[in-house]
């Protein structure tokens, strides 16, 4: 907390000195503070990576490179940095770490500073660095970042709208990333500084919206599930337990939110469906397998028509229930951070974080102020100015060229404003240019 280090002021000095203005905008996101990145840096990179004239390849490896640090401050700051650019950058970033192989190579990553915090953090490091890859592994199989693609609607949402076999595939790649998400497993008890703060920030923001994604592709799976072959319905049926699985841990994950002051209206509800649509589903198969107890018995009502049409119905319309809620809160998450020109984010934990950035700006005033209380007063300077090349004198007059000439009272009556038609009275280098008055006999020898 005790401000930029040195190391980090030569780095910057060095980089500007050499025109390295990208270089030096990732270096200031990403210095040894224990604060979030500050905002005007990363809203700087996020300009960036719109301008068609700034190199994507460089930015990213510029990041890339942050994260080689042996200090878990700038490693954490740099993942976060990504991790904003790819969720509010232009696509191209994205884009860039989907198809090339630079992955963070993160997964024994330990801080050597030899503190604890830098050791306890160095657990969420390679977490998250997991988590980035996973999400540009994605991008790169599915084609489009399941964070920004069109979700609740039935007619355009790309899950929903998705036929049977794609979604198959779809599918388990999105429970990929919400797996390492889910990864990241912090309490709020260790949510103690700035940097993880935002890091769990953009994990909570992320997750609501994957999960809201998520729902779309299982009610979808739902009203085709009856409608599938046999090898369909067993993948499509181990999709939708692992699903109940992971509803239970995003449960968890919320709390963690609710637990560090995130407001109650910003986390969505989970609806779970009935437990009799499993039961329906498992029995559906199991009639296709043609295993014994797969036909209808009179304690399982369900398995006919009409009660696998009723269970499928109400579990759509839970789940439908549980879209519109995470559609909702991601809409409203997404709001303050778009507006990058404003000051709408009222999140606790990034208040937090404003409020650490300001204690340590603080300090850092009331340090100055005590070095220049230290000081002589004004007066004394004077003498030590590098720029006056000898003392001044107090009886040495000099020109004043810009004041009003002062007039000696007797001769500014005899004079007129006719005897001065070129103003030469009033101008100080009048002297230089003057000529003596000529006779009249000399007159013509100078014709």
């Amino acid at each position: 907390m005790a401000g930029q280090s040195i190391n980090d002021r030569l780095t910057a000095a060095r980089l500007s000195i050499a025109g390295q203005g990208l270089a030096k905008s990732v270096c200031k996101a990403t210095t040894e503070e224990v604060i979030g990145p500050k905002k005007k840096h990363l809203d700087y990179l996020l300009h960036c990576t719109n301008e068609p004239n700034v190199s994507i390849p460089q930015l990213a490896n510029l990041l890339i490179e942050r994260t080689t640090s042996a200090s878990w401050v700038v490693v954490f700051k740099a993942l976060v940095t990504v991790h904003h650019l790819m969720c509010y950058g232009n696509e191209r970033f994205t884009q860039y770490l989907a198809s090339s192989n630079c992955t963070f190579q993160l997964s024994n990553f330990l801080d050597k500073t030899g503190v604890q915090v830098g050791y306890d953090m160095s657990t969420f490091i390679r977490r998250y660095a997991k988590y980035l890859n996973e999400k540009a592994m994605s991008y790169r199989i599915a084609a489009f970042d399941f964070c920004k693609v069109k979700r609740g609607s039935k007619e355009d949402g790309i899950l929903r709208t998705m036929n049977a076999e794609k979604l198959l595939k779809t599918l388990p790649v999105l429970q990929n990333q919400v797996d390492a998400l889910l990864e990241f497993d912090c309490t709020a008890n260790e949510l103690t500084n700035g940097v993880i703060n935002t890091a769990f920030m953009l994990l909570f923001r992320d997750l609501i919206r994957l999960f809201a994604c998520y729902n779309d592709g299982i009610i979808n799976l739902l009203e085709k599930y009856f409608d599938m072959n046999k090898k369909m319905v067993r993948d499509a049926l181990d999709i939708y337990k692992k699903f109940l699985i992971r509803m239970d841990r995003v449960a968890e994950f919320l709390k963690v939110a609710e637990n560090v002051g995130i407001d109650k209206g910003d986390i969505p509800d989970l609806t779970k469906a009935p437990s009799s649509l499993l039961d329906a589903l498992e029995q559906h198969l199991a009639t296709l397998e043609g295993k014994k107890g797969g036909a209808t018995t009179p304690t399982q009502p369900p398995s006919s028509s009409a009660g696998r049409q009723s269970s499928v119905k109400n579990a759509v319309l839970a789940l439908s229930n549980t879209s519109t809620a995470f559609g909702s809160a991601a809409a409203s998450a997404a709001g303050p951070r778009q507006n990058v020109n404003g000051s709408g984010e009222d999140d606790p934990l990034k208040k937090l974080a404003l409020e650490e950035e300001q204690a340590i700006l603080e300090l850092h005033k009331e340090r100055r102020l005590k070095e220049l209380a230290g000081q002589s007063p004004s007066g004394e300077g004077k003498g030590t100015n590098p720029f006056i090349s000898s003392p001044v004198r107090g009886n040495v007059e000099t020109a004043n060229l810009f004041g009003s000439p002062s007039v000696d009272g007797g001769h500014a009556g005899a004079s007129k404003a006719s005897d001065d038609l070129l103003c030469l009275a009033n101008n100080p280098f009048s002297d230089g240019i003057s000529a003596p008055s000529l006779a009249p006999g000399d007159r013509k020898s100078v014709v």
